[in-house]
């Protein structure tokens, strides 16, 4: 009765957390962008626009990078470039890059990326280039010349890739380039202090960095010293691409380089931005990165729109943008806080062992939420609406009461602090308070109403309820001036956001390590809805690790961040009436789901535990038992099936999420809740680390790194169920061997679910066992050491018949 009791209550557990993830799926939607009514809105003549120039909305565009060494320039200069040749008017895009490190060697390989960008951009143009990351385009096994006319493009495309390996070669080459300079450098300081002051304070001179112009960098120096370390150097900003014409600048034959007649040869506006760091500020590492993005970008360009991407993902699609402001500038588009794409990934294994792809949550769970209130925001690809980060409500929303929320009201005006009557209480959710401290820039705080009028789709017809008149964005913005970067450089400083609202209401929230979902939330919770936008091209490619280590760790970081949540005041149990029920419990399965672990690490033993009793989970298999699991696993498959055919998504790729969620949810997800548990309860924070690592073997081999085997204590629980439920199959069977009356019933029912589990855990033995198919050392000492406390601990708690403690002559040795 005892095994029947835990999987009943593992069981219900699992009904529970199903019902939480089936729920918000009842309403999957598709989406299609007119991109030809986009031209014709906003970029076609009329009475208002006589000339026919972009009306559309300007976008900034933020890429986040913090150490060279683990982000290498060379993916950061591909997603540049792939952003710098956008297919969107070049005079709305300004990028950002911001280096947390403060890096020079990032600075530099940002600045030869601009003067790539001066012939591969033009060269994108002229040919209508797709995908224009040129690492990953000359890296197709396609055709080149497909679809392609014009007679020049063969000797253009080996021009262009000529000045691409050389390009590469320059930034492979940096590192020892500014390393000689620096020598060179350092040692005329040395000599010049030694002639000033004397030989005897030549060893106190500091091994400065320098840059190309002979001056002191001021960010992190390669030997660090005070005021030049990573958490503690001046404010970086530095505009690499100036502000482009408004007209186009078509460019002219060049015997030396390529003939772009015709073409526009201008690049949009690119600033580099590495914000001061200080000792004793909390800088509240990427979330604080992205919000001094959001301060400098509002003085120097001001897009109404935020594009952030991860350093490794590029745009793999020129139009991209434009499909996203499609859902911005449409009718109601006013109401939508952001657009989130689906991430699509590249140098994944062809078998996606790892589930790395993660089809099932992109391509299901979060197309099913585009049908509420819209998907969570998941870090990167995501096109934000800057009024709505800036923590301000949107023009029109509704609340929902009743225990399902189906009860539906048009939303109260939210007054702010200063106009509520002292003698009535404040807001009754601090979600709905409006923001009121954004700093003492009065440049930035001026920049808030114009972004939030730019940002409104046309009120070309007389259902739009908040527009902006045609042709109001077809002006020229003006020159940068330095009062006016100078104000950029000063709110990036460590001490803006002191006293001010910034990460608690405005901005990426603070106080997470998943503060994408966090800040997702908090715009859903104000009322605000996001949508999904799944393009037919893939809009974004990145990369993903396809380590089982680096795996894990990164699930477990996922995992980490989702008990955050549930135990923070962003629990959605706790969320403002304006937030549908059906998108509460989504974001409450986002809190929950980590929990699950502790049920399924328990179930994943109770075969194991049926085979050494001896017992299986019921007391026989009899046809009610039998029909009952049938009826119940036909109806999950055909819901399933059912989910599969409306997502797309392939049955392998659903096996291999559910591998991997076994996988994960024996030792990421429980490594998470007790580290949750911990930090809640006794304050305690835990950091599971790599303690042993190994490189690959083969560098030629693009998939090197999914053999590598790098021990982490993640491995013990899975390793440890693997083994058990091994050796509980050795045990069974030869005890149903050799009785008396071999009870086969029992064994096969706990033999079938003894292999179910090993079947989940396939893809972590055969990682395990890298690329030659043996296994570290020290999974032969764990199987051991468990092998034995495993059979210590059976024979004590059920001792073999007949034995006494008369001597060993009276022993039984039948221990079946």
């Amino acid at each position: 009765m005892w095994l029947w009791g835990i999987s009943i209550v593992c069981e219900i557990w699992f009904a529970f957390s199903w019902v939480l993830d089936i729920l918000p799926k009842f309403n999957p939607i598709n989406r299609t962008a007119d991109l030809a009514a986009l031209k014709e809105k906003f970029e076609s003549s009329s009475p208002s626009n006589p000339h026919g120039r972009s009306d559309l909305p300007g976008i900034d565009v933020f890429i986040s990078t913090a150490d060279p060494e683990k982000e290498p320039p060379l993916f950061t200069a591909n997603t540049i470039l792939s952003i710098l040749a956008v297919e969107y008017p070049v005079e709305k895009v300004s990028i950002y890059i911001s280096d947390d490190g403060g890096a020079i060697l990032t600075f530099e390989a940002m600045a030869e990326t601009v003067n790539f960008a001066e012939v591969w951009v033009p060269f994108c143009r002229k040919h209508n280039i797709e995908p224009r990351n040129p690492e990953s385009y000359f890296s197709q096994t396609t055709d080149p010349t497909k679809n392609k006319k014009r007679p020049d493009f063969v000797k253009d495309r080996r021009w262009i890739k000529r000045e691409y390996d050389e390009f590469k070669v320059r930034i492979n080459g940096l590192p020892e380039v500014i390393r000689k300079r620096c020598e060179l450098y350092n040692s005329k300081e040395k000599k010049l202090n030694a002639e000033t002051n004397g030989a005897t304070d030549k060893a106190n001179v500091a091994k400065a960095t320098w840059m190309a112009d002979g001056t002191h960098w001021p960010g992190t120096w390669l030997t660090p010293t005070a005021d030049h370390s990573k958490g503690d150097h001046a404010g970086i900003l530095q505009i690499m691409s100036k502000v482009p014409e408004h007209d186009p600048l078509m460019g002219h034959p060049d015997e030396k380089r390529l003939d772009f007649s015709g073409v526009d040869i201008r690049l949009p506006m690119f600033a580099y931005v590495s914000r001061e760091k200080r000792p004793g500020y909390d800088h509240n590492k990427k979330a604080g990165a992205m919000n001094a993005l959001v301060r400098a970008s509002a003085i120097l360009s001001n897009g109404p729109f935020i594009l952030n991407l991860d350093c490794d993902h590029y745009i793999y699609n020129s139009m991209a943008m434009r499909e996203g402001i499609c859902y911005m500038m449409d009718r109601g588009g006013d109401r939508v806080c952001y657009v989130q794409f689906p991430q699509r990934f590249e140098g994944i294994d062809p078998s996606d062992r790892y589930a790395n792809h993660n089809t099932v949550f992109f391509d299901g769970n979060m197309r099913a939420l585009d049908g509420l209130q819209g998907p969570v925001y998941v870090g990167t690809g995501c096109m934000f609406r800057r009024y709505a980060l800036y923590g301000f409500h949107p023009p029109r929303a509704n609340e929902y009461s009743g225990v399902f929320g189906q009860n539906k009201a048009p939303s109260k005006k939210v007054r702010s602090q200063a106009e509520e009557d002292e003698s009535q209480p404040l807001t009754a959710h601090p979600d709905l308070a409006v923001p009121e401290k954004f700093g003492n820039s009065t440049l930035f705080v001026d920049s808030i109403a114009v972004a939030e009028y730019q940002g409104r789709p046309l009120a070309d017809h007389i259902s739009v309820k908040n527009g902006r008149p045609p042709g109001a964005l077809i002006i020229a913005r003006p020159p940068l001036d330095a009062p006016t970067v100078a104000e950029a450089i000063a709110v990036i400083s460590c001490w803006y956001e002191d006293k001010t609202e910034w990460g608690d209401r405005v901005g990426w929230i603070y106080g997470s390590v998943t503060e994408d979902v966090v800040t997702g939330y908090r715009m859903h919770n104000r009322g605000w809805r996001s949508v999904y936008c799944i393009t037919k091209r893939d809009a974004f490619r990145g990369t993903a690790p396809i380590n089982l280590t680096d795996r894990l760790h990164q699930v477990l970081r996922w995992a980490t961040g989702s008990v955050e949540i549930f135990f923070s005041r962003n629990n959605p149990a706790l969320a403002s009436p304006r937030l549908k029920f059906l998108q509460r419990v989504a974001y409450f399965n986002v809190g929950v789901y980590p929990f699950t672990s502790i049920f399924l690490v328990v179930y994943c033993f109770l075969p194991a535990l049926s085979l050494f009793t001896g017992q299986f989970i019921v007391q026989s298999l009899n046809i009610a038992f039998l029909c009952y699991l049938l009826v119940i696993t036909v109806t999950l498959t055909l819901i399933s099936l059912l989910e599969v055919k409306w997502s797309g998504i392939g049955l392998e790729e659903l096996w291999r999420n559910e591998q991997f969620w076994a996988i994960g949810g024996t030792s990421a997800h429980l490594a998470a809740v007790l580290q949750g548990l911990l930090k809640a309860i006794a304050g305690v924070e835990i950091s599971f680390k790599l303690t042993a690592k190994a490189t690959a073997e083969d560098e030629d081999d693009i998939y090197a790194d999914l053999y590598v085997v790098k021990w982490t204590s993640l491995f013990i629980m899975p390793l440890t169920i693997i083994v058990v439920n091994l050796i509980a199959l050795v045990l069974g069977i030869s005890r149903t061997v050799y009785s008396v009356i071999p009870q086969w019933g029992k064994l096969f029912g706990g033999a079938f679910f003894s292999f179910w589990v090993l079947a989940h855990m396939y893809p972590f033995a055969k990682g395990l066992m890298g690329r030659r198919g043996r296994l570290p050392t020290i999974v032969y000492v764990w199987t051991g050491l468990l092998s034995i406390t495993i059979s210590l601990l059976w024979i004590t708690i059920s001792p073999p018949q007949g034995a006494t403690a008369s001597g060993p002559r009276d022993l039984n040795l039948d221990f079946f």
